[in-house]
């Protein structure tokens, strides 16, 4: 066999191993009809790893890191999460399994499991938050567009971080509870609606959330012009951050998804500029 087509096969019998492990541990933590789908999975790539074993002739040992990774991943952001991050490496390995099955046969076989899990296994999970993320969105693009804006007409306005930091504060916490409300009645309003009380409470929790993150900056500087530079950033964090989530949970693009929101967001923020410039200069307000 040729040593370059050799060092392809010894990498994916690596990745499938690896991915052995994964699904393994995952089948274990995870009960009910989740566990089961993951177990299924987990066999899938043991049966991958044995077939390629018969080409290189060699045991490979799994990358412990990338079990630790994905396994972590799917205590922080949740299974669904961690699944579909593992399987978007596996996507951009399937350009090379076309290239070896040209030498293999067999790979056809594992194109076609691959495809089962992407297609089928994976879309048999079923998680609690990711039937809410949603109201997710809509609790932290709301508080990322109306708080953003709030706190940079407010800092022009009264130039007073404390009192800046303390007006936000108010703000967001009153909006969260009124977004919760507003969640509550549409979802109440759908008949598709599984759980309006979960949806509202979804919603307000990623508004709160964004809100000590974009108010936190006033409480640590007393110039309101850099609490406005860090909230500014923590802003753009946050984005990166669901962006990044909703797409890989959502398959959607990244880059559209992030600019998108990044637009709205401080669009928003450069006309609360203005309008908190224009009403201290038209009332002649000095705090």
């Amino acid at each position: 066999m040729d040593e370059k087509i050799k060092n392809q096969l010894i990498n994916f019998q690596k990745n499938e191993i690896t991915e052995y492990y994964v699904y393994l541990k995952l089948s274990k933590r995870i009960k009910g009809k989740n566990g089961h789908i993951l177990e299924e999975i987990a066999k899938d790539e043991y049966k991958h790893y044995q077939l390629i074993k018969n080409y290189t002739k060699v045991e490979i040992r799994p990358n412990k890191f990338f079990i630790f990774w994905y396994i972590l991943l799917s205590y922080i952001f949740g299974l669904t999460f961690a699944l579909n991050a593992m399987e978007k490496g596996e996507e951009s390995a399937q350009i090379n399994y076309e290239e070896i099955k040209k030498h293999v046969p067999e790979f056809e076989n594992i194109i076609a499991d691959e495809n089962k899990h992407e297609k089928q296994l994976l879309g048999l999970i079923d998680e609690e938050k990711i039937h809410y993320i949603s109201s997710m969105v809509l609790g932290l693009n709301d508080a990322l567009v109306e708080l953003t804006g709030t706190l940079a007409g407010l800092t022009f306005a009264f130039q007073n971080s404390r009192l800046v930091a303390l007006s936000g504060l108010i703000t967001g916490i009153a909006a969260s509870f009124s977004m919760s409300a507003s969640e509550y009645l549409s979802q109440k309003a759908d008949k598709n609606s599984k759980n309006p009380l979960k949806a509202s409470i979804y919603t307000g929790i990623a508004y709160i959330i964004t809100v000590f993150l974009l108010v936190i900056p006033y409480f640590i500087f007393s110039n309101p012009l850099m609490a406005l530079t860090f909230t500014i950033f923590n802003a753009i964090i946050v984005i990166v951050f669901f962006s990044f989530f909703v797409s890989v949970v959502q398959e959607k693009t990244f880059k559209h998804y992030f600019f998108e929101m990044l637009f709205i967001s401080f669009s928003v923020m450069i006309l609360s500029f203005v309008i908190g410039l224009i009403a201290r200069q038209f009332f002649n307000i000095e705090i």
